[in-house]
């Protein structure tokens, strides 16, 4: 899994991104976590790409440019000091995502 952590100019998605590579790490998961700018979204080789909530008003525009699933984060995301809710909200959203395209809702 291919994860793209973006905020508006890549600093604090450097932070949710290492310390959601750390939490699923330690859930056993190979993920790879990495961070950049709401310009890196285009052209990026990503599965998932985890929108810092201050792009609320960009997430359209996100989508459009993603070539992957786009899930915004909560506001409170850069208070999650281990990674472990960020973890929790992204296998929720996967487990959702895979559950629809078993009932071929996607």
């Amino acid at each position: 899994m291919r994860i793209l952590v973006v905020c508006g100019a890549g600093a604090s998605s450097t932070f949710v991104a290492l310390r959601l590579r750390r939490a699923a790490e330690a859930a056993g998961l190979e993920w790879d976590c990495s961070a950049g700018s709401a310009d890196a979204v285009a052209g990026a080789d990503a599965d998932l790409i985890l929108v810092g909530p201050h792009l609320a008003d960009r997430l359209r525009a996100i989508r459009d440019e993603a070539a992957g699933a786009v899930l915004p984060l909560p506001e409170d995301v850069f208070t999650d000091r281990d990674g472990g809710r960020t973890l929790a909200l992204v296998r929720s959203a996967l487990a959702l995502d895979a559950e629809a395209s078993e009932k071929g809702t996607s």
